[in-house]
C-alpha cells in the first residue's frame, strides 16, 4: 500500500480554528503557508497519521471526530511513522526530518474526554518535524519515510 498525504491543515493563530486545504507551500523559515506555528523550528510541522488517530477515537469511542480536532498539520495514511528524532519523510518534493513527539495537551481532553491519554501510548499524537526542503504539497501525494 502506497503511503498518501489526505489532509492538511493550518492555523492563523494560536487557538484559531483550523482551516484545512487542498495544497499549500511549505518554507524553510515558515513551515505551512500561513500557520503560525510555522516558525517555531523544532516544532515547525506536524504530522498525524490517520490509523493512529483512529485507533485513539476508537479507545474512547468517538469515531466522529474530525482529524482537525489534533491539530496537526499533515494527516498521512498507509505509514507507520518512525519515534526517531532526524528521520526524514518526503511527501511530494518537500522533505521534512522528524524532530520529536507531538505531546498531547489538555486541549485534547476539553475536545473529548479521555483524548489525552488514548493520544499518548508509542507516539499516537503524532510527531513534529522541521521542512529541510522546501516545496508545494497536495492532498494526494506519495509520502516516503526514508
Amino acid at each position: 500500500m502506497t503511503a498518501t498525504l489526505i489532509g492538511i491543515a493550518r492555523k492563523a493563530r494560536s487557538r484559531a480554528p483550523m482551516e484545512t486545504l487542498d495544497g499549500v507551500s511549505v518554507s524553510l523559515d515558515f513551515g505551512v503557508d500561513g500557520d503560525y506555528r510555522g516558525k517555531l523550528r523544532k516544532r515547525q510541522i506536524t504530522v498525524l497519521t490517520e490509523e493512529d488517530w483512529q485507533a485513539a477515537c476508537g479507545e474512547i469511542d468517538r469515531m466522529d471526530l474530525p482529524w482537525t480536532t489534533r491539530r496537526a498539520n499533515l494527516l498521512v495514511r498507509g505509514v507507520k511513522l518512525p519515534q526517531t528524532p532526524g528521520t526524514r519523510i518526503r511527501i511530494g518534493e518537500l522533505v521534512l526530518e522528524i524532530t520529536g513527539e507531538t505531546d498531547p495537551c489538555n486541549r485534547m481532553e476539553a475536545a473529548a474526554p479521555g483524548l489525552e491519554k488514548a493520544l499518548t501510548p508509542d507516539w499516537r499524537g503524532g510527531v513534529t518535524c522541521r521542512a529541510i526542503e522546501p516545496g508545494a504539497i497536495r492532498v494526494g501525494d506519495t509520502v516516503i519515510v526514508d
